[in-house]
């Protein structure tokens, strides 16, 4: 059975990655539901879940198949994303290829080769309890820049607080995660150019 603290950090995690996404979908040419496209090439920020006691996502992007030769290409660029992405400070815990076949029109098939990536943090890195004290003292001697959004669930101060970080923390998460796959993306396509 989900605790109410998995419960509340997954809600606010999935907030913090729809905000997220909206950002991107700004920044980048928006796609329908949680994608977006740069540099023709599709992105998706997957729900959270949370499993056991960590926050996870997943971060998808197409394989640029129509700038590629054959299968051994693909697997090549497969190769070279999982090679860089392997070496970052929030590395995923799972990278793998997923192949889908989509019809949209019931009469046409695309099939179409993705880098899935996997994301998993622990819900006590998601917030420090410090940080949250710290903060609490700001706001009860009035020198909080802000006040913070009502939260239900969160019956006290701290957990509004706690709740915030959460939010920002996945979001700030995701955010270098999806900069890594579009940096990823940019220096395997170039060097397959050359």
């Amino acid at each position: 059975m989900a605790t109410l603290k998995r419960i509340l950090f997954s809600q606010f995690a999935g907030d913090g990655l729809t905000q997220l996404i909206g950002e991107t979908q700004k920044m980048y040419t928006p796609k329908k539901g949680r994608r977006f496209n740069h540099e023709n090439i599709t992105y998706e920020i997957s729900r959270p879940g949370v499993v056991e006691d960590n926050i996870e996502f997943e971060i998808s992007s197409k394989i640029p198949q129509d700038e590629l030769k054959d299968d051994k290409n693909m697997s090549g660029y497969f190769n070279e994303i999982k090679k860089i992405l392997s070496k970052t400070k929030n590395k995923p815990v799972s990278i793998e290829m997923e192949n889908i076949v989509w019809d949209s029109k019931k009469d046409t098939e695309k099939e179409r080769d993705y880098v899935k990536l996997l994301y998993s943090y622990p819900l006590n890195d998601l917030y420090n309890d410090k940080e949250v004290m710290a903060q609490f003292e700001k706001m009860t001697a009035n020198e909080a820049p802000e006040s913070l959004p009502d939260s239900l669930g969160a019956l006290t101060p701290q957990g509004k607080i706690v709740l915030q970080m959460v939010k920002e923390t996945i979001q700030n998460f995701a955010r270098e995660n999806i900069e890594q796959l579009i940096n990823a993306n940019k220096k395997v396509r170039a060097s397959m150019k050359s």
